[in-house]
This record gives structure tokens, sequence and C-alpha cells, in this order.
């Protein structure tokens, strides 16, 4: 079964990536054709292989329809509904479409819960989405019974209570749609999600995703897809003036956000590795098509191709679809520990969100304009996001670009200030495009990567909950947290009383310069780490008693080291087997000290790095400064 891999690449109009227009459809054709076989007698429900979610099999079934059916939109747009492929995904959903709402047909989908939150109402978003853009191919075609029937399934969603985050957005477009077919619907119900929106707005087109500090890709593929795309569907309606004046508020926003968006991809066309729900992969491209869409790119189209092409291109050449065309639960190939239990064998599939670009026809500028390269391709830098507390640091020689973390942790999601959790997501100080923290339950709860804990007399060691910003601006961040003890996995952390940590961090050329002025119980221990990195292969390591200092590295060649600038004593490698996303090996050094008691700083320098394909350049990063002044 051909996939995108199989189309041959043009390197004169693709100079980065070799990938075309052409790539697209294929793999959308791949990856829909691979899915038939799980289809039911009707298509209504696509019952994938895998874990199953929390919601159960009958929702990932459902989740199997509405999120290969928003792909199929997009690809039937691409072909305007004409020809063999459009035509015979139009026969495939209509089918699906009318057996799924009928409550009587043995391949029902589950109804929207009344009175609370459920899973299909993810699904009726992508299922009104799919409908409203295929509206003259599929929807207008559709009997006046299976009519009926879509619009009753997707009007349970009325009257009823979503998440205060991204869900509330999955109202205002499905009962968007169901006002433009004149069902029944509540203006009120549409409006309040596009009002939440401006509460959680933070500045440079960054929202918070709910309460809290709640700041990660979902920003991209929700918080600026929805809202623009429901101007498209609300224009010529009732709502059709705040449609228009709203639009050009979403507009601002999104080019603000893609101003340091494209920051975020190392050369190799991987996103950063933070946040939940990465099994989504590329649905990292979706903001960078939606600025195509309604025009407002800070930047030339050849740099969102490039960007968009990379990522894509990137999964598909590291096992993602595997050799079935299916998207698994990881994020190269199948890994459980980095999975949410809400995501089940078909949530993959939110990946259609990366193809939306497919509905930008074959003349449009960003087909047509030769690739330009990323950032991070085009000299070393260093950015920040102000408002989320985010440093970003870039390498051209390495292709690699890593994120300071001093602002997003997730700590108070649905919850009061009071019920405050750890995130191995959020957490950590630091995230890279080469690296992905250890996931699974034992390995996460030693908190060795990427933070600075104390631990205890009794071996308990502490969390890095809420993170309070201190400050974020090009080559430096800080911030300050309580450690405390989560009382159990996901549960409420409470802190140690008298211990603070405040940190800051200063990066160059790669290079940080991390400094912890540490207030804690003398008889504790103080313990930073650097990059967990992984392989298929046992990670080597390697200890320097006299820095002191450590490193590990994989056998793709990423680097990981930690060196002690002051206050550390020892060092060493924290290994792991089964419990990273990029490999069944995985390792992370550290230093350690013991706490005298008091306040006392510690300063670290921490690299993480792709080695040049001659071996390692010893004086490389001796060149590097090692940061200017340090605030005590």
């Amino acid at each position: 079964m051909a996939g995108a891999l199989d189309v041959p690449e043009d390197r004169r109009a693709s100079p980065y990536t070799g990938w075309t227009r052409e790539h697209w459809l294929a793999q959308a054709d791949h990856l829909l054709d691979s899915v038939k076989p799980f289809a039911s007698p009707s298509s209504a429900r696509f019952e994938l292989p895998g874990r199953p979610s929390v919601s159960g099999f009958d929702s990932d079934a459902l989740e199997g329809f509405a999120r290969t059916f928003l792909l199929a939109a997009w690809r039937i747009v691409a072909d305007q509904g004409r020809g063999p492929v459009a035509e015979d995904l139009i026969a495939r959903y209509s089918s699906g479409l009318a057996a799924g709402a009928d409550a009587a047909h043995p391949e029902a989908w589950p109804r929207i819960p009344q009175g609370r939150p459920g899973q299909p109402m993810v699904e009726a978003a992508s299922i009104a989405l799919g409908l409203h853009y295929t509206r003259e191919w599929l929807w207008d075609k559709l009997d006046t019974r299976a009519q009926g029937l879509v619009a009753d399934w997707l009007g349970e969603f009325v009257g009823n209570p979503t998440w205060p985050n991204n869900w509330m957005l999955f109202q205002t477009v499905t009962e968007e749609f169901l006002s433009s077919i004149g069902a029944e619907y509540e203006e009120s119900e549409i409006l309040r999600g596009l009002d939440a929106t401006e509460e959680w707005y933070v500045g440079d087109g960054w929202y918070t995703d709910g309460a809290g500090r709640n700041f990660d890709y979902y920003i991209g593929w929700a918080m600026h897809l929805y809202p623009l795309v429901w101007t498209q569907m609300a224009e010529g309606g009732a709502r059709n003036d705040r449609a228009l004046a709203a639009r050009e508020v979403y507009r601002d926003r999104l080019r603000q956000f893609l101003e340091r968006y494209f920051d975020f991809f190392g050369a190799d066309g991987a996103p950063i590795h933070q946040g939940r729900s990465l099994t989504y992969r590329f649905a990292a491209a979706a903001p960078i098509w939606v600025g195509e869409m309604f025009d407002c790119s800070p930047y030339g189209a050849g740099l969102s191709r490039r960007a968009a092409s990379g990522v894509m291109k990137h999964f598909a050449e590291h096992g993602a679809p595997d050799e079935r065309g299916l998207l698994t639960l990881g994020w190269h190939e199948p890994f459980l520990p980095m999975v949410q239990n809400y995501s089940g064998p078909a949530s993959p599939y939110w990946a259609s969100k990366g193809f939306i670009g497919l509905m930008l026809p074959a003349d449009h500028r960003v087909w047509t304009a030769p690739e330009s390269p990323l950032p991070v391709e085009v000299a070393d830098f260093e950015t920040a996001i102000g408002p989320v507390g985010w440093s970003l640091s870039g390498t051209k020689r390495d292709g690699v670009v890593r994120l300071l973390n001093h602002g997003s942790d997730k700590a108070r999601h649905h919850t009061t200030p009071l019920a405050e959790y750890t995130d191995a997501f959020y957490s950590p100080l630091a995230f890279s495009t080469v690296t992905a923290p250890d996931t699974e339950a034992e390995a996460w709860a030693k908190r060795v990567g990427n933070h600075v804990a104390l631990i205890a007399p009794d071996g308990r060691v502490t969390s890095r909950a809420v993170i309070e910003p201190i400050g974020a601006a090009a080559e430096w961040g800080a911030s300050r947290h309580v450690p405390g003890f989560e009382e159990e996995p996901g549960g409420t952390v409470r802190g140690v009383e008298g211990a603070e940590i405040e940190t800051q961090t200063f990066v160059k050329e790669g290079a940080e310069i991390r400094v912890h002025r540490v207030t804690a119980p003398a008889g504790w221990t103080v313990r930073e780490g650097g990059y967990p990195v992984a392989g298929p292969e046992q990670v080597l390591r390697g200890e320097n008693e006299k820095l002191p200092g450590a490193f590990a590295i994989n056998d793709l060649g990423v680097m990981s080291r930690i060196e002690s600038l002051g206050g550390w004593t020892s060092a060493g490698v924290e290994s792991e087997l089964g419990a990273n996303a990029l490999g069944a090996f995985s390792g992370t050094p550290y230093l350690m000290a013991e706490h005298p008691g008091g306040t006392v700083f510690y300063r670290s320098k921490v690299m993480v790095y792709r080695l040049p394909d001659e071996g390692v350049d010893e004086g490389a990063d001796e060149s590097v400064d090692e940061g200017g002044e340090v605030a005590e």
C-alpha cells in the first residue's frame, strides 16, 4: 500500500524536505485506506487495534469514525468532491453518518451525555467541522432522514456543560453548524466558549488552556484553529458581524503566535517534545496551515511549507504510520507510558488536523513557493515567549532546539489551587527536539531528568509542582517553586515547610548555565538532572569525579552533559529500561550534594546536542561563554 515515502521527491521545489502536495495527498490516502479493514459494515465505527481508552470500546469506535472523517473531509475538499478518491470517501462516510447517528442501528454511536461532559462531545466537533467543509458534496446529498438523524445526534450537545478548557470550543463549532442547517441550538453556548478564550488569553498570541498555566501544542491545534474556523462557519449567519470583527482579532493573535512557533522545530522536523496528547504528532502543523488559510502568517509561504512538511516527513521516516499504515499510541513507535488514559486506539487520528492545508488549492502560494529554511537552519538563536515563561535556544550546527520552562506546569488544570500535581510533560525545567522525559511511572517518580529536587533523609523525592514565573527573555529565564511530595500518584503535592527553590537559566549557543537558590533543611540532598537521552541500544555513560560532571550518549549520537560550576559534590547517570518514548534504553546525567541547611547556591552547566558525523569535537563546548553575572 503506497504512502508518501513512495512518491518521488522534488528537491527543486522543496530543497529541504523534497515533499510536494502530492506527498501530502498520498499520505492522506495511505492513512484513510489503511483504516478501512477496521470499519464496521456501514463504516459508522472504526475499531482499531490497541489499548482502549478510559471512555470505553464504543466511544473509541466513534472516535475512529470522527477523527478519520476529519481527514477525509480535507481530502474531499482537496479534490473538490470529484474523482474516484473523493467519491469513495463521500460514499463511505455518508453511509457511516446515517448508521452511526441512528440509535436503532447496530452500529449506532454512543449518545452525547446529558448533564455532564463526555467524549462524544469531542467527536461531535470533528463531525461538525467535516460536514461544514464538505457540505455541498456530502451533507447536501444525504437524504432527509439521515440529515435528521445526524442533526438530532449533534443536537444532544445543546444544553449540556463541557470541561472548562478547549472543550468549550467543541460546543461552539458544533452548535454553529446546527445553526447553519436550521436545527436547534443555543446562541449563548456558541458564544461562551469564545468568551472563555478571552479570559485565557495571556498575550503574544498565547492562551492557557483553561485555568492555571496550561501551555502546550493544544494552543495551536485547538485555541487558534477553532475560533478562526468558527468565523468561517458563522459568516453570513446570525452572528456574521461578530464573526467578521473577531476574525481580525484571531488573525492578529495567530500571527503573533506564529512569530515564535517556527522556533519549536528541529532541523530534522521534530517538534519539541512537551505537553499532553503528543500522540497527535503532526497535528503540530495545524496552526501553520491555518496561518496560510487566513493569510496571517508573519513569514513567507515557503517557511510554512517547509515546517509543515518537515514535521510530517519526520514522523513518516520514524514509524508513524507503522507498517500497517496505522497511527499508534506513541510518538514514533508505540509507547504507552507517554499516553494519557483518555487516549484510545483511534485518538492519534487527531493528527488529521495537520492535513488541514490540503484544503488550500494546488496553485496556492504555500504549494508553489520554494521551501525556505527553519530558524534553526539559518543561525543559532535565543528567543523567548514572555507571557508563557519559556526561553528557546536553537543551534544551527546540529539542528537541535531546546525549551527552558519557567511557566507551564498544568498543576491546577480543572482543579482548585489546593489540588496541585505534577505532570511529566510540564514539570521538567527543559525539553528539546532530540529528547523526551522518562514517563514510565517508576522512572518518572524519581524526578531525575531536567529536575532540581530535594531528597529527604528517608529517600522521598520532591516534585516541581506549581511554578511561579519570575520572567523570561532571550538567553534568560527564572522561576521559583516550593518543592513537595505527592500524597499519591497524580494527587495533591504538599510543600516541604520552609523549603523553596529559585532557578535562573542563562543560555547561549546551546549551553545552559543553571543557577539554583535552594532553601532546605539540613541533612537533605539536592539533585539536578540534565536531559534524558534514549535510543534502541544501551546508552553510553561517563562520569568525571574531579569536576564533578557526567554525560550520557545514545547510539544516534545525541549527547547529554552536566557539569558542576559550584556547590555540587558528586555526579552520576541514572539508567532506565522501557521508560522513554525515544528508545528502550535511556540515561540521564545528574549532580548531587548534601544540603547544609539554610540557603545555598548550586550552579551547573547543562548541554544536549547532536554529535557531528566525524565524532566529538572536544573543544567545541569549551569555547562557549559560561554565562555572565548571576543575580543572587
